[in-house]
């Protein structure tokens, strides 16, 4: 093969890889119809049978909360802005609490209809069930929070907020059990702490 025709082969190939290389390394994890909202830090998926009014309550960021993180204690116009408000909110405070700032982290969350889908879709991702009942999960792979209505409190979405933050800081991961022991810390931080 002449320089020529080696030179062209390896472009093409750089060129094909390039433009497919998003479409071959995708993760389907099966979530199926959803809804969605675009905050700062997340969009949010959920699915259409999950009331947002109950995963706002859930959450219950205070006013104070609001107010340090940039935003006004008044209610959004809509459920949806107002649960992405919220969660951008969270995403700040629990920022805070590791000391890891992330002013552009962009990621994604999504809410299942029912725990069932919740393990569904792990055992889809992780080919293997879950050895309990999924309460909520991080797939690192995806930059995605999987959760589900049941399991939408503030200490775990908080828990796994904090793998997501953890995950994009560090240059080298540390290891399971350290990112495991931070983001207890960070659940146990918030549950202690009163919302303001």
């Amino acid at each position: 093969m002449t320089k020529k025709l080696l030179h062209r082969a390896v472009i093409t190939c750089v060129i094909l890889f390039s433009f497919g290389a998003g479409n071959l390394f995708a993760l389907e994890d099966n979530f199926g119809r959803a809804r969605e909202v675009e905050g700062r830090h997340f969009t949010i998926y959920y699915a259409p049978e999950v009331g947002l009014s109950g995963l706002i309550q859930s959450i219950n960021v205070g006013p104070l909360d609001k107010l340090m993180g940039g935003r006004g204690t008044q209610g959004s116009f809509s459920l949806e802005t107002e649960l992405a408000d919220i969660l951008d909110t969270l995403f700040e405070r629990i920022c805070s609490i590791l000391d890891m700032q992330l002013y552009s982290f962009k990621g994604n969350m999504k809410i299942c209809r029912d725990s069932r889908q919740l393990n569904y879709i792990y055992h889809q991702i992780f080919s293997n069930s879950p050895v309990n009942t999924t309460r909520s999960f991080y797939a690192i792979m995806n930059n995605t929070i999987y959760t589900s209505p049941e399991n939408f409190t503030l200490g775990v979405i908080g828990h796994e907020m904090a793998h997501a933050i953890i995950s994009h800081y560090f240059v080298v991961l540390p290891s399971v059990k350290i990112q495991e022991l931070l983001s207890a810390y960070v659940e146990y931080q918030l549950r202690r702490a009163p919302s303001h």
